[in-house]
């Protein structure tokens, strides 16, 4: 893996976590004085035998969670982290996260780590960005997404050309 020379100072990374070690990773980073971000999104499922809705918790990114570190000086610290499968490259080089990109995560998030949702979206509502650097984008909701489809997105939304669909989580609703 190859570093480029003049990252020198902490950057935001996404790790690829081991299966189901989101958890895991994030606070064994936390414990060393990693900066982390792991989103979570709460999601309602009913009980196929009473219909009775339950809500369970789950990362908004699948096996994915964002670091800020310094590649140069922490990388190996980093890979060798307990939970941690590798960092997310293009090429050789570790993808770094634009602070941009961290701030419209961060700015849906609540207090215990949960994206706030909004469940007035229907398919065919027309919809804009509303932060971010892909603001005052406009297109027209099609479903909600699972979590190996908003995995995509976030891999689109650093750098990888590819299939994108906007999460229901970051847009909202456009002035008809």
């Amino acid at each position: 893996m190859e570093i480029e020379t003049r990252v020198q100072d902490r950057q935001w990374y996404v790790l690829h976590t081991k299966p189901k070690q989101e958890e895991r990773a994030n606070s064994n980073l936390v414990a060393w004085g990693v900066e982390t971000l792991h989103p979570k999104l709460k999601t309602r499922r009913h009980n196929e035998f009473t219909g009775v809705p339950t809500y369970i918790t789950q990362p908004l990114f699948p096996r994915y969670l964002f670091a800020k570190f310094n590649a140069r000086e922490q990388l190996s610290k980093i890979l060798f982290t307990r939970g941690v499968h590798n960092v997310v490259c293009f090429g050789d080089s570790p993808a770094s996260v634009s602070e941009e990109i961290i701030d419209v995560i961060r700015d849906r998030i609540d207090q215990n780590g949960v994206v706030k949702a909004s469940d007035d979206l229907k398919p065919g509502d027309r919809v804009v960005i509303s932060a971010g650097p892909l603001r005052n984008l406009t297109g027209v909701f099609e479903r909600e997404v699972k979590g190996n489809d908003r995995v995509m997105i976030l891999l689109t939304a650093i750098g990888y050309q590819g299939h994108l669909e906007v999460d229901r989580n970051l847009i909202k609703r456009a002035m008809r």
